[in-house]
């Protein structure tokens, strides 16, 4: 019997973790599907996309999309301790101020930017130091990278050429423009929520860790939370709580979870016979970042070269060299309209090649460029295959499936090739690899259904004011709430992982009582 059972040691439920068992008095017991975060690669900054479709990834697939022309996309999820900031980019984006400000407008009371500030500082400690936007001293490492390639500077420079604006701070009070991206690193090594605040908690008597550990359904006495049973050691066993159960499974395997327990539409459960406690909007309102990438082939020595046993060797020693890059070095945020009130894409690039959704692995010089929709319209759902917990939801997300989000694309694409054309980066160029056949509507469209990949940032499918309440607490039952990015009511304007974790700190206090 704990206190609080906490399912899902990603980026909330770690930081729920830490912060709850810092009262001496408090019992948590925290459980993870996944293993242990120990491996090299998870801490090697540059090693990242190694880690997709490995034992640390849930590495599901979507349903053929509709947007798509029915092709299946690959959806990593974080699958160990630390979850998705395990196994991320470790891109530090919180998003835009209006974006948090609209989560007030549509019911998420507390929620504005103005009441998640305070959480986003208290969870830094930011290497540029302390202002009136940034923090010091708080678990999270957050740190310029300290070897970026010669054509990250030079995607600086093009963008200027092109006419956009230098951004010195892309999480300052403006986010227009290109600019160097901030990571969750610490010393040259990455600064999971893991390594923020779990390992810092992992030595208290009132801490329980259990890895290995699949969730099955969430045990209710009538309509109060008592408890999670889950597969542990073979077995299946039933863990207590005594106050609360808290979610923090992530925006696939959180609803997941809830439908298995019996929360979510009556339509869509009684058919699996599962005979619903609560009926609620639970797996809908999923979003995502869609992502374009163009590649061009380079006589510019590039990141694949890197990765030698020397390089290796140097990081191992010193933490430092090529290989204690994230990849994704520079990026910006633009405004495909000038009536927009915020960036409607960010800029997402590398000096590496970037193909078949990151799978193909390279064999020439390359670098990618490319835009992300940062707030797409199209809307999908997260459902259940089976009843049995080890079976993969089924994930649809519907990307490209409105004219907006198509016209939004058309003109992200038509930017990043204008700026692929300026002097500075046209100099690394020596042929396209993979872009579009020219720039009319239909061909850039087509391109993009073919290339377009998920940047791993789905929300929503538990959100505010449909799923939970603002203090997210799920509605018409008691004991259980949901702490991960799947209560988003929409995205923000950039990498989520960020707000993911200020998440997590606003739950915390919420649970305490100490926020309002």
């Amino acid at each position: 019997m704990y206190d609080y059972v906490i399912v899902g040691a990603g980026s909330a439920g770690c930081v729920l973790a830490g912060r709850l068992t810092e009262d001496p008095h408090t019992s948590v017991l925290l459980i993870e599907a996944g293993p242990d975060d120990t491996a090299e690669e998870i801490r090697l900054p540059s090693a990242w996309p190694q880690l997709m479709r490995s034992v640390y990834d849930w590495a599901y697939l979507s349903e053929p999309e509709p947007g798509l022309d029915g092709l299946r996309r690959v959806l990593p999820a974080g699958r160990a301790l630390g979850g998705g900031s395990s196994v991320n980019a470790m891109i530090y984006i919180r998003g835009n101020r209006l974006d948090f400000d609209e989560w007030a407008t549509l019911g998420a009371t507390g929620w504005g930017w103005d009441d998640v500030l305070p959480y986003f500082k208290r969870a830094e400690d930011n290497t540029r130091g302390a202002d009136a936007l940034h923090g010091v001293g708080g678990p999270l490492g957050v740190t310029d990278n300290t070897a970026p390639h010669p054509i990250m500077s030079d995607l600086i420079e093009a963008g200027l050429q092109a006419g956009h604006a230098f951004n010195a701070d892309l999480n300052g009070p403006e986010q227009d423009g290109f600019g160097w991206y901030q990571v969750t690193v610490r010393d040259g090594r990455r600064c999971s929520a893991a390594d923020a605040y779990l390992r810092p908690a992992a030595h208290r008597p009132n801490l329980r860790i259990l890895t290995d550990t699949l969730a099955h359904r969430v045990l209710f006495e009538g309509t109060r939370a008592v408890g999670v049973e889950a597969s542990h050691g073979g077995a299946v066993v039933q863990l207590r709580a005594r106050r609360e159960v808290v979610v923090c499974a992530g925006s696939y395997n959180s609803p997941k979870l809830l439908m298995l327990s019996g929360l979510g539409r009556a339509a869509d459960l009684e058919p699996m016979g599962i005979t619903p406690l609560a009926d609620l909007p639970v797996g809908e309102n999923l979003q995502d970042h869609p992502h374009i990438p163009l590649v061009y082939l380079s006589d510019t020595r590039t990141k694949e070269t890197d990765f030698t046993p020397e390089n290796l060797a140097r990081w191992r020693d010193t933490a430092d060299g090529p290989m204690s890059s994230n990849l994704g070095e520079a990026g910006g945020f633009l405004r495909t309209l000038p009536h927009l009130d915020a960036p409607d894409v960010q800029v997402t690039a590398s000096p590496a090649m970037f193909l078949d959704e990151g799978l193909t692995a390279p064999y020439d010089h390359a670098f990618m460029l490319g835009p992300t929709l940062l707030r797409p319209t199209s809307r999908g759902k997260v459902s259940l295959r089976t009843t049995m917990p080890g079976s993969e939801p089924r994930i649809v997300h519907n990307y490209l499936t409105t004219e907006e989000d198509r016209q939004t694309a058309v003109r992200g694409v038509r930017m990043l090739l204008e700026v692929a054309e300026q002097p500075a980066f046209k100099a690394h160029r020596r042929a396209p690899l993979s872009v579009p056949e020219s720039e009319s509507e239909a061909d850039v469209l087509r391109f993009a259904r073919r290339v377009m990949n998920s940047l791993f940032h789905p929300v929503g499918t538990c959100a505010i004011g449909g799923v939970v309440d603002p203090r997210l607490r799920v509605l018409g039952v008691d004991g259980l709430r949901v702490v991960d990015a799947s209560v988003m009511p929409t995205l923000v304007r950039g990498n989520t992982n960020a707000a993911t974790i200020m998440i997590g700190e606003k739950a915390a206090d919420l649970i305490r009582g100490h926020a309002r």
